[in-house]
């Protein structure tokens, strides 16, 4: 006699997107629909109702674990006779090339700076902690950005605990998705936000951890919440396809674009590159480091073909 397969064991709640959506409560809209249109990556179309149904449920979440966790950062200041303000609270967004991380930040953004107690909301992309083309290029890794590989790690460490340690200003490297580099020289500047948002492939990477013993942070160490942004492979390989093409309408077109030299080629030529780009290095990169990462996260956003969110996955406390 076949035996029983065993019970599927999973630390998430599994919720529809009706389910989740009665959990908005009472939450009133805080955004008008030209809001959330501008708010909205490149190709990552968002309506009012996606943002009712399911980024409001969220921001209402965030705005509960924000208040208790303020409240145990009070409760330990006091204990320690520490009185010297609010602790950022950092949220932590994951997924592949072109799943919808930026809309799915910047949205949060926006309603959570809505909350009465989280006035101050920043968002820090990991993009400034990649190495300059120059040292991935002599280091062989031009093929590996993106990959856990291409990012200065201590420094995105330091920045990280320099933000929760609560001090005033901390800088980070700039990067331009023009040029497609970091711009030496230029910086951007976190100033103690009540809420501090970081978006990157591998922000829920983690490593083998040394026997014996000693601390090795990770990034995803100095969150208080983190968000895994879910869809097929297939799925997100056309929408990968069709940003290439609407960035060959418009971004690459600027003679400043490290990418200009594939706005004068044909359709059928930019689809076959932007395939074995794809192919080569963000599926790999999706396989290998990005997906095996998803059950770390607090909250499991899977997407359908259509940009909407089909299903909701929350880690159970």
């Amino acid at each position: 006699m076949d035996q029983p397969s065993p019970p599927r064991v999973s630390p998430h709640l599994i919720f529809s997107r009706a389910e989740w959506a009665a959990l908005r409560a009472d939450t009133p809209m805080t955004l008008t629909g030209e809001e959330v249109k501008r708010l909205q990556s490149l190709n990552d179309p968002v309506s009012l109702d996606e943002v009712a149904e399911i980024y409001l449920p969220v921001s209402r979440l965030l705005s509960l674990y924000v208040a208790a966790i303020q409240n145990l950062h009070q409760a330990t200041r006091s204990f320690l006779g520490n009185h010297d303000g609010v602790m950022p609270f950092i949220i932590g967004i994951a997924g592949s090339v072109a799943v919808g991380k930026s809309t799915t930040a910047r949205l949060l953004q926006a309603l959570l700076q809505r909350w009465p107690n989280t006035p101050r909301v920043e968002l820090m992309a990991t993009d400034g902690f990649l190495l300059p083309n120059a040292v991935l290029q002599e280091e062989g890794l031009m093929e590996r950005k993106g990959f856990p590989e291409s990012y200065d790690r201590p420094a995105l460490l330091a920045f990280l605990n320099s933000v929760k340690s609560g001090e005033p200003k901390v800088t980070a490297p700039f990067y331009s998705h023009l040029t497609y580099d970091i711009v030496p020289g230029k910086h951007v500047t976190v100033e103690r936000p009540d809420i501090l948002i970081v978006e990157g492939l591998n922000v829920l990477q983690t490593s083998r951890l040394p026997r014996d013993g000693r601390a090795v942070p990770f990034v995803s160490d100095f969150f208080d919440f983190s968000i895994y942004i879910d869809a097929d492979e297939a799925i997100i390989r056309t929408w990968y396809l069709e940003r290439f093409k609407e960035l060959r309408r418009t971004a690459f077109r600027d003679p400043e674009s490290y990418f200009h030299r594939y706005a004068s080629i044909s359709n059928e030529e930019a689809i076959t590159i932007a395939g074995g780009l794809w192919d080569r290095i963000n599926l790999v990169n999706l396989r290998e480091n990005i997906r095996p990462t998803r059950p770390r996260a607090d909250l499991i956003l899977r997407k359908g073909d259509d940009h909407r969110v089909e299903q909701v996955a929350l880690r159970r406390l």
